[in-house]
């Protein structure tokens, strides 16, 4: 057993999973107070520091906030170098401020096209769905006819470490009012799809706060935002969007569950701080050892 990581052995697989970046006009800030951009090269510049190697960047929807060209292209510039660098693949997944057109043709270099954008990945034998939940021109998510078909024929065969379903519009209640505005709808025909099959969990975005539930018998994780984030201390029914708060997760995947951790964006005040140096240390002392040094340090 690994002394750092007790009970639970490394995990088979690992996921980076950000949202809703709502990338703006070259020079603009997201309603004039938002840098999307900067917050995106922060996040990197601090996951950086982390060492972690993830195999895979999911974007979960809502990339450019109107569909814009250049906002597309100076996502990719900031993305694919920080992927590269991580050796991590990068899962575009299209939202409702996306455009489909634009979409394709800025960030996978296909020809423009109306038609849903739902790709399948395989990470190491974890498969990754993208399902585009959008419906142009509207907030709300539908998930189509077809679309249902076409994924309960890609989930009749297993893969070896399971399924990821990502996709922007989440299938979770709300704390705020709002969400008949957004929400995904028709959810228990996506439900009949699932259930019984390999997914093991859903990654989801759109509500611009981190949050979790279950869905068909598997976990949903929504990613906070990005760029702004809602404020759930509003009295009910209300909605404001906020400056603070911006976040990503960090997904884990064992071969038993899955482990959502939620890191913010930024730098903040050392408490205290235990090098690997230190860390090693620690663990080779005995049990009385650890306690007695455990509490001259907090006694301090």
């Amino acid at each position: 057993m690994n002394a750092f990581q007790g009970q639970f052995p490394a995990a088979d697989h690992f996921i980076l999973h950000l949202s809703d970046t709502h990338f703006v006009e070259t020079g603009d800030l997201l309603h004039d107070s938002i840098d999307s951009d900067a917050n995106l090269v922060q996040l990197f510049e601090g996951f950086a520091k982390s060492g972690a190697r993830p195999e895979a960047i999911v974007f979960t929807g809502d990339l450019a906030d109107a569909g814009q060209a250049n906002a597309y292209a100076r996502l990719r510039a900031i993305v694919e170098p920080a992927a590269a660098a991580l050796g991590a693949e990068v899962v575009w997944v299209i939202g409702n401020h996306d455009e489909r057109g634009a979409f394709r043709v800025g960030l996978l270099d296909e020809p423009a096209d109306t038609d849903p954008i739902d790709r399948v990945f395989d990470i190491n034998g974890l498969r990754i769905i993208s399902l585009d939940s959008t419906v142009p021109g509207q907030h709300y998510g539908e998930i189509s006819d077809a679309q249902l078909d076409w994924l309960r024929d890609v989930l009749a065969t297993p893969a070896p470490d399971g399924t990821l379903i990502a996709m922007h519009h989440p299938p979770v209640p709300s704390p705020l009012g709002l969400l008949a505005l957004v929400e995904l709808r028709d959810q228990h025909r996506l439900a009949e799809v699932i259930e019984g099959t390999d997914v093991r969990g859903i990654l989801g975005g759109h509500l611009h706060y981190s949050t979790n539930s279950t869905f068909a018998g598997v976990p949903v994780s929504v990613a906070s935002a990005t760029c702004y984030t809602q404020d759930l201390q509003v009295e009910y029914p209300a909605a404001r969007g906020q400056n603070g708060g911006q976040s990503y997760n960090l997904v884990h995947v064992y071969s038993d569950r899955l482990l959502h951790s939620v890191v913010p964006i930024g730098s903040f005040p050392t408490v205290y701080e235990m090098s690997a140096e230190m860390l090693t240390a620690f663990m080779q002392m005995s049990a009385d050892e650890q306690l007695a040094l455990v509490n001259a340090s907090t006694e301090a």
